[in-house]
C-alpha cells in the first residue's frame, strides 16, 4: 500500500470513528437534559458499547500499520501540513490507547455514567456518602489509567496531558504560583475599597421566560446561529458540539439570581462559536478538534468576562435588558455592571467573580495532585476540601452541596481537567491583548454592538487551526509571547482597580 492509499484510509477510518463520538455526544446530552432517572443503567450500558467499538476502532492493528506508512512518506516533510498535523495526533492517541485495554475503557465509562447520576442525587441532597462508593471507583480507574499511560515525574502528568498537550503538573504550579500569592492581596484591597457593590439588585424577581429570551437574544447578537445550535436548561451547563451543523449550549435558570442564566449562556456561548469556527471539512480528523480545553476555556471565558461583563457590551444591551426585566427599572448602568463585576468570595466555582474564580481552580488541582499521590483518599474529599477551602476562601462551605459535590467533574472520571480552567483564563487575558493590538479599540465596537470584528479575528487566528498547534506554541504564535499570568493580573489590576476606586 502507498502512501496517498494509507493516510486516504486513516481520514475514512478516523472520521466514521468520530461518528460514533458524535452518537455518544447525543446520548451525553441528552443524559444531562431531558433523560429519565431510570434510564441511567440502560444509559451507561449504551455509553460503554459505543466507547468500547470506538477505543476498538482506535487501536486497530490496521491503523499502526497505516500510520508506518504514512509516517515514512513525503506527508510529513512540512511539520504544519494538514497531513502531517493529522499523522501526527493520529499516533499520539493510537499510542496511548493502545496501552489500556478496551475492557478497562468500557468498564471506566460503564462507571462514569452511572457515578453522574448518582452525583446528581448526592449534590440534591448534599450527602456525599451517596456519591463517595462511585468516586472510590472513579479515583481507582483514574490511578490505573495513569500508570498504564506512564508519566516521567507525577501520575497527574499523564491525565493533564489528555486535555492539554504537553503541558505537566511542574508547569500548570509555576505559571499558577503568582496567582496564588497576588490574588488573595487584591481580595483584600478590594475588601476594604472605599466603594462596594449593591449585589441585592441581582436576587430580585427576573422571571425565567424573560431570562431566556433575553439570553437568546444576547447568543444571535453576539453570533449564535440557531439553525445549527439549541439552548436547554440543565443541571450543570455545558456545550457539546454534536457535528459541525449540531451544535448545543445549556444554562440554567433561577428567578430571584440574574447572573447564572446570562453569564452562564454568554461562558458556553463562546464554547459553542469555537466549536462552529472549527474547519467542518476536517471534521472526524484532528484538524478539526480543538488545540486544548485550555484554549477552549479561553474563548469561553472571553465572551463571558472580557466581553460580557464590560461596561461598553451593557451601554449597548442595557436598554434592552431593562425591557425585558422591570426589576431594573430604577437600577443605573453603572450600578449593574459595578454588581455584574462585583468580588465577592463564594462557594461556587460557576458563579464565582473574576478575581476569585482562579482559587477555586487552584484548591481543586492541588487535591487531585494529592489523590494521584496517594496522599488523599476519596474518602477524605469533603474534610480536605473544606479544609483548603478556608485557607483560600476564609470561610468553610456551609454544606456539601456547596462544597465538595458542587462540580460534575469528578463523576465523569475527568480528573486533570481543572486547570485548563485557570489556563484558558491567562490564555483568554493574552489574546484579547493580541486582538486589541489588531483591531483597534474593541470596546469602542461593543458600545455600537459590533462583535463580529472581534469573532472573525478569533476564527481566523484560532479557531481554523484546530489542532495544528499546541496550546502553547498557538499563544506564542498569536500574541508573540510565553504562557504567562501577568497579562490577567495587570487586567484584574485596571479592571477592579477602577470599579472599587483602590
Amino acid at each position: 500500500m502507498d502512501a496517498k492509499t494509507a493516510y486516504e484510509q486513516l481520514v475514512a477510518w478516523s472520521k466514521e470513528t468520530s461518528l460514533l463520538g458524535s452518537v455518544m455526544g447525543v446520548l451525553g446530552w441528552d443524559q444531562r437534559v431531558t433523560m429519565p432517572p431510570k434510564a441511567t443503567p440502560y444509559r451507561a450500558e449504551q455509553f460503554a458499547l459505543l466507547s468500547r467499538l470506538i477505543h476498538e476502532r482506535t487501536t486497530d492493528p490496521r491503523v499502526g500499520e497505516w500510520l508506518q506508512i504514512v509516517e515514512q512518506s513525503d506527508l510529513v516533510a512540512d511539520p504544519e501540513s494538514d497531513s502531517a498535523v493529522n499523522i501526527r495526533q493520529w499516533r499520539r492517541r493510537y499510542d496511548r490507547m493502545t496501552k489500556l485495554p478496551t475492557e478497562l475503557v468500557a468498564e471506566f465509562t460503564r462507571v462514569t455514567a452511572i457515578a453522574e447520576k448518582a452525583w446528581e442525587q448526592a449534590r440534591e441532597k448534599s450527602d456525599f456518602a451517596h456519591f463517595k462508593p462511585h468516586l472510590e471507583k472513579i479515583v481507582a480507574l483514574v490511578r490505573e489509567i495513569a500508570e498504564r499511560l506512564g508519566y516521567e515525574k507525577e501520575p497527574y502528568d499523564a491525565l493533564l496531558d489528555e486535555y492539554e498537550q504537553g503541558m505537566t503538573a511542574e508547569e500548570v504550579e509555576a505559571l499558577f504560583a503568582p496567582l496564588r500569592e497576588r490574588t488573595p492581596q487584591l481580595v483584600e484591597r478590594i475588601r476594604n475599597a472605599p466603594r462596594q457593590p449593591d449585589t441585592s439588585i441581582l436576587h430580585r424577581h427576573y422571571p425565567r421566560d424573560a431570562q431566556e429570551k433575553f439570553c437568546r437574544l444576547v447568543a444571535e447578537r453576539i453570533g449564535f446561529d440557531w439553525e445549527a445550535g439549541r439552548l436547554d436548561p440543565t443541571v450543570h451547563p455545558f456545550a457539546t458540539r454534536i457535528t459541525p451543523g449540531d451544535v448545543r449550549i445549556t444554562t440554567r435558570y433561577y428567578e430571584d439570581f440574574l447572573s447564572p442564566s446570562l453569564f452562564g449562556t454568554i461562558h458556553e456561548l463562546g464554547h459553542a462559536l469555537y466549536e462552529i469556527g472549527l474547519p467542518a471539512e476536517h471534521f472526524g480528523t484532528p484538524l478539526g478538534g480543538a488545540a486544548s480545553l485550555g484554549v477552549h476555556e479561553s474563548q469561553s471565558r472571553m465572551w463571558e468576562n472580557f466581553v460580557g461583563r464590560s461596561h461598553a457590551f451593557w451601554e449597548h444591551f442595557y436598554p434592552i435588558a431593562q425591557q425585558h426585566f422591570g426589576a431594573l427599572s430604577d437600577v443605573p448602568l453603572d450600578a449593574f455592571v459595578f454588581a455584574i463585576n462585583a468580588v465577592q468570595p463564594s462557594t461556587i466555582r460557576v458563579e464565582a467573580d473574576e478575581v476569585t474564580y482562579n482559587l477555586h481552580i487552584l484548591l481543586r488541582f492541588e487535591l487531585e495532585l494529592a489523590l494521584l499521590r496517594g496522599e488523599l483518599e476519596a474518602v477524605d474529599l469533603p474534610d480536605a476540601w473544606n479544609e483548603r477551602f478556608r485557607a483560600y476562601m476564609g470561610f468553610t462551605p456551609p454544606n456539601d452541596a456547596e462544597g465538595v459535590l458542587q462540580d460534575v467533574h469528578w463523576s465523569g472520571g475527568m480528573i486533570g481537567y481543572f486547570p485548563t480552567y485557570t489556563l484558558g483564563n491567562l490564555y483568554a487575558a493574552m489574546f484579547f491583548e493580541a486582538a486589541e493590538r489588531d483591531l483597534g479599540d474593541l470596546h469602542a465596537m461593543f458600545r455600537k454592538g459590533e462583535f463580529t470584528p472581534l469573532l472573525e479575528w478569533l476564527r481566523e487566528n484560532i479557531h481554523q487551526h484546530g489542532k495544528r498547534y499546541t496550546a502553547k506554541q498557538l499563544v506564542e504564535r498569536v500574541t508573540g509571547k510565553a504562557p504567562s499570568a501577568e497579562p490577567l493580573l495587570n487586567y484584574f489590576e485596571r479592571k477592579f482597580g477602577a470599579l472599587y476606586g483602590i
